[in-house]
């Protein structure tokens, strides 16, 4: 009998598998993203202290209109992009936490390099 793979398991097998080469440091802090069936989720983390810099996701007021489609993870990359960039960061380490790197993945991080960031 077939054993049903679980997706979660096989993400978060990915995810560890790139972060044992990329992480963030004080200069190029690592941007990660989180995407749910109804919500998506970015924080820019420095790795060395354990702290997030800054975070945005679809639930945030700013952006309350905004669901979990293409349009609104755009919006979330741009919104993410703006803060950092007020914080003083430029130059961030893209971490896609396993997920493939298209559809609303793929829109945050454009959305994040139209707005100013570099990765």
């Amino acid at each position: 009998m077939f054993k049903k793979e679980n997706r979660n398991e096989s993400r978060v097998k990915r995810h560890l598998r790139v972060r044992k080469k990329v992480s963030g440091t004080p200069e190029m802090p690592r941007l990660s993203v989180f995407r749910s069936e109804k919500n998506i989720y970015a924080q820019i983390i420095d790795d060395t202290k354990g702290i997030t810099l800054v975070a945005a996701s679809s639930l945030d007021k700013e952006l309350e209109a905004v669901g979990s489609n293409k349009e609104g993870a755009k919006l979330v990359g741009e919104f993410i992009a703006k803060k950092a960039i007020e914080k003083g960061i430029s130059k961030v380490v893209f971490d896609r936490g396993g997920y493939i790197y298209h559809g609303r993945v793929k829109e945050l991080a454009e959305g994040a390099r139209e707005a100013g960031l570099q990765f």
